[in-house]
């Protein structure tokens, strides 16, 4: 008996087509001259998708010439097209939240439901590469990035075993929340640093510099309150064996706080926080800011000539156009090589 598809859901979410507009968007904030080399004051973000619960994870993934991100609580990983169109890339996921191009240009995955590392495979799925640490079960990996070595780095915070929208309610089996080093050649996991709640992670340019954003002033929206009211990014020096040293506060954004957030080639950070996209120099300099029409979750540089800068802001997917590329650091040199 053959099987009727007709009421199936399908992969394509929206058909190729041009963006929308924001409406009543009040404009860039140049706080700093340096600003404008990237930026003009009179760009605006516009839509590319809207509908997701929750988007993060943004990431290009050059190999595909797409933008994925995650929609957590539908359980899809999505594709947006240079052509508009939105595709699902993954379904039934098990709640993934940050994603990154791991250095063979296969993505790897953070994963709440299995509370683990992913890699993404070829039957159209992903396959755990990191579930425990020291014998006990991850917390539930939260966002994810790769070191120019090809080693994955990724936080471990509690956010997606206390909300049954993103995961599931289970009692940890570790007693810390940290950032881990994972390098795919040796199979070795090594713990670096610990924090109240770790959420995104990026390093500078040149990789001597891990940023990383504690975010337990969340938990308060999770569970009603929280004893822990931390909202900041701190930054380490990082060996060339990736030991982190000389842990310092960098920054706290206006509004809400930092979760996701890229750096870019010059080493600035565009993070996100309460209302929208905030901007400084590595001297902490407040350079620029943009509003979003809703909280903002992820950040990432795409397209083709990595000129483009996305955003998933709760249930849109945003882009704003650059003057020139703005992240032409090892990791974009390495992404282009895979595009050839």
């Amino acid at each position: 008996m053959t099987q009727d598809t007709s009421l199936l859901p399908g992969r394509l979410l929206r058909q190729a087509g041009g963006p929308k507009t924001i409406e009543k968007f009040t404009g860039i904030e140049i706080h700093d001259s340096r600003l404008e080399e990237v930026l003009s004051a009179d760009a605006e973000p516009v839509i590319l998708y809207q509908f997701t619960l929750h988007g993060e994870g943004t990431i290009w993934d050059t190999p595909n010439g797409r933008l994925v991100w995650s929609d957590v609580p539908n359980r899809r990983l999505l594709g947006w097209y240079p052509d508009g169109h939105v595709e699902v890339v993954i379904d039934n996921t098990e709640f993934m939240n940050g994603n990154a191009l791991g250095a063979d240009g296969v993505l790897v995955h953070c994963e709440h439901g299995r509370r683990c590392i992913s890699r993404s495979d070829v039957q159209g799925g992903a396959t755990p590469i990191v579930t425990h640490f020291e014998g006990k079960r991850l917390n539930s990996p939260n966002d994810v990035t790769v070191a120019a070595d090809g080693a994955i780095w990724f936080t471990d915070p509690t956010f997606g075993i206390l909300m049954p929208n993103q995961g599931s309610i289970v009692e940890p089996q570790l007693d810390h929340r940290s950032v881990y080093r994972f390098d795919p050649a040796t199979k070795d996991l090594r713990r670096m640093a610990d924090f109240e709640q770790p959420n995104g992670l990026f390093f500078s340019p040149d990789g001597r510099t891990l940023y990383v954003s504690d975010t337990a002033r969340s938990l308060g929206e999770i569970i009603g309150g929280h004893e822990k009211d931390t909202h900041e990014i701190v930054a380490f020096d990082v060996a060339e064996d990736g030991t982190l040293s000389n842990r310092r506060f960098f920054l706290r954004t206006d509004h809400g706080y930092p979760d996701g957030f890229a750096v870019d080639a010059r080493g600035w950070v565009w993070t996100t926080s309460g209302d929208g996209i905030q901007i400084y120099a590595p001297d902490r300099t407040k350079l620029g800011f943009f509003p979003t029409p809703a909280t903002p979750a992820n950040c990432c540089f795409g397209g083709k000539d990595m000129d483009r800068f996305f955003v998933a802001a709760k249930d849109y997917l945003l882009v704003l156009d650059l003057k020139g590329p703005s992240f032409l650091s090892r990791s974009a040199n390495f992404m282009r090589d895979l595009a050839r």
